[in-house]
């Protein structure tokens, strides 16, 4: 059994792929409709397919196919893609790395950091320029601390374990489904959060975001207001989707705001 989700999906794919020999589901990262490791009669290709329904989740993967071809310098190249009556399918290279660690003590904290400097430095494409920073925007105190957030930097906003590969000579940032033309502290932001989550100290996380060049430059006052509006952000997650992972992000944004705010 290959676990193709249907005969379209496979026809879509096959001049890409030819047959296909053997399908691997990963074991986490479900943002898109269908994602698995394809071994095929062409090579292997990680691929990722949402239903051709317009809304946000169609966008996040066709905002990464767009992105694709300007951050290969940081993420893996996208081979092929194809849009059908049913699906809208992208394939990618498949990267030999694993997921990073973020628990103290991991050495994988320098490959992080230097991924997000590499991808501070890329400049914003034409196509991303009208993708400006908003998601934050609802969790704020008043328009002029959204305004903090705005900004000229290329973010990737989803920076989690998962989503960064360690491999023997090279880190690969993966799923940009979520890019946009920010502020720049916002990536190290979204770092300093998950790694509270995996069991730092405030101060141990920032100490880590302190060398990503674009949060040396930062008003220490937009961070204080990315880290409220993180809070409320994952406050509301966690009320409506009552998730563990949801609940023990809450936990770690107050306990930044705490740190922000308060010293502890």
């Amino acid at each position: 059994m290959d676990d193709l989700p249907d005969p379209h999906f496979r026809e879509l794919i096959h001049p890409y792929t030819g047959d296909v020999t053997r399908v691997r589901r990963p074991a986490s990262g479900f943002s898109s409709d269908y994602a698995a490791i394809i071994h095929a009669e062409h090579g292997q290709f990680f691929v990722k397919g949402m239903f051709n329904d317009p809304g946000a989740r169609l966008e996040s993967l066709t905002k990464e196919r767009d992105i694709s071809p300007f951050v290969q310098s940081v993420a893996p190249q996208l081979l092929w893609s194809v849009d059908g009556e049913g699906w809208v399918v992208l394939g990618f290279e498949v990267v030999d790395g694993r997921m990073s660690v973020f628990d103290p003590g991991t050495t994988d904290l320098p490959e992080v950091v230097d991924a997000l400097n590499r991808i501070a430095e890329i400049p914003v494409p034409a196509v991303a320029q009208g993708w400006i920073e908003e998601r934050w925007d609802s969790f704020v105190d008043n328009e002029s601390e959204a305004e903090l957030f705005r900004g000229t930097t290329l973010l990737h906003t989803d920076i989690n374990p998962s989503n960064i590969m360690i491999g023997s000579d090279r880190t690969w940032v993966i799923d940009w489904s979520w890019p946009t033309r920010g502020a720049g502290f916002i990536d190290p932001a979204t770092l300093v959060v998950q790694l509270i989550s995996a069991g730092h100290t405030p101060a141990s996380a920032e100490s880590w975001a302190v060398r990503c060049s674009a949060w040396e430059t930062a008003d220490p006052k937009a961070i204080d207001a990315f880290a409220r509006a993180t809070w409320r952000m994952y406050r509301k997650w966690a009320l409506n989707f009552p998730e563990e992972w949801r609940r023990a992000m809450e936990d770690a944004a107050r306990s930044w705001v705490g740190y922000r705010l308060n010293g502890a």
